[in-house]
């Protein structure tokens, strides 16, 4: 392509300057400057300021040189760092000058020459430097792009990544209180074979279900955890609220907890899903807590607060003696990712075993 043009434009300028004029001695001299260049137009690909400096000589003996010279001044502009393509540039304007001293032509004045050579090594230059900052502009963009979609990919992944996390921990929530549930039923079937049948039944029942409802919740989380694509939204079951909490006091109840519940909480309705679901957690991990370490004894729950006041919720169990506090037996896994919960929410939680008693006590903020 480069050849090409070259050979077009200087078989061009051979016409222009032996048009009008008999055939003299230089013309051999421009017909074999010509075709030099345009023999050494196609180095410019590979050499481009070594090429352009071969035509650069051509032209300061010939104008059959020139257009080469000129098209390889413009790929040092186009490929070449600033101070090198001006380097080259002056070089040809240099070239262009001698040129212009010992083969006057067209009756132009030799200082005007000066300036057009000039002026066109100028436009030459200015023309590269800007193709040049194009094309870096446009590889910018095009990286700038692939950074972005990569980024993109990587937020999907690690909000997917966090998504399924919490899902697993609901999850895990809700399986740890079903099966001590379903623990305290059987103790009672198992230290109470006296009962009067109906009981039994019913326990056997609550046991049957139990166990159904804890394999399909089972089902669930291996599901999420498996899917690379995990259905939009919570991807479980609707999550729990503050008007859960009665139901959830009622399984334990149901199940031989004595539990007693104080509510003082205004507008429950519209506590911040987020703080009313911790909430229901707090309240679940200290009864799964208390059927775990202290079976048989009474648990006390308080919950308060509202609009501008914050949310409030103690648990409070006795403790047998001959048993350790929550956490002092399995490292305490569920209370740390508690705690970790409630502040998320801004909130803080406390657990501590004080007199004989183990308290959770947990506060989040409720905005007005």
């Amino acid at each position: 392509m480069l050849a090409a043009a070259a050979g077009v434009l200087t078989a061009a300028t051979l016409l222009g300057v032996w048009s009008d004029r008999p055939p003299g001695p230089l013309l051999a001299l421009d017909i074999a400057a010509g075709v030099l260049g345009v023999l050494l137009t196609p180095v410019l690909r590979w050499r481009p300021v070594t090429a352009t400096v071969l035509l650069t000589v051509l032209a300061a003996v010939s104008p059959a040189g020139t257009p080469p010279s000129t098209i390889g001044a413009l790929q040092v502009a186009r490929r070449r760092a600033f101070p090198v393509a001006a380097a080259v540039s002056a070089g040809g304007v240099a070239a262009h000058a001698v040129q212009g001293a010992w083969r006057p032509g067209g009756g132009l004045w030799y200082g005007w020459w000066l300036v057009l050579i000039t002026l066109g090594y100028g436009a030459l230059l200015g023309w590269g430097a800007w193709a040049q900052a194009r094309t870096a502009l446009i590889r910018s963009l095009h990286d700038r792009a692939r950074r972005a979609e990569a980024e993109q990919g990587r937020r999907v992944a690690e909000a997917r990544m966090l998504e399924r996390r919490r899902i697993a921990r609901e999850m895990h929530d809700v399986l740890a209180h079903r099966l001590s549930l379903l623990a305290t039923f059987a103790g009672a079937l198992e230290y109470r074979p006296d009962s009067p049948p109906e009981q039994l039944s019913r326990a056997a029942g609550v046991v049957r279900d139990g166990v159904h409802q804890a394999l399909d919740e089972l089902r669930e989380v291996i599901s999420l955890l498996r899917d690379d694509d995990p259905p939009d939204g919570d991807g479980s079951r609707p999550q729990p609220v503050l008007a859960d909490v009665p139901r959830l006091v009622q399984e334990s109840r149901d199940a031989g907890v004595v539990v007693s519940l104080r509510e003082a909480v205004r507008e429950p309705a519209e506590a911040p899903p987020a703080v009313a679901r911790t909430a229901y957690r707090v309240i679940q991990e200290g009864l799964t807590n208390a059927r775990r370490h202290a079976a048989g004894q009474p648990v006390r729950i308080a919950v308060r607060g509202g609009p501008g006041a914050g949310l409030e919720i103690d648990v409070r169990n006795a403790l047998p003696p001959e048993r350790p506090a929550p956490g002092a037996v399995s490292g305490g896994a569920g209370l740390v990712g508690l705690t970790e919960r409630v502040r998320l929410t801004g909130g803080h939680l406390d657990h501590q075993a004080v007199a004989g008693e183990f308290r959770l006590h947990a506060s989040m903020p409720w905005p007005a």
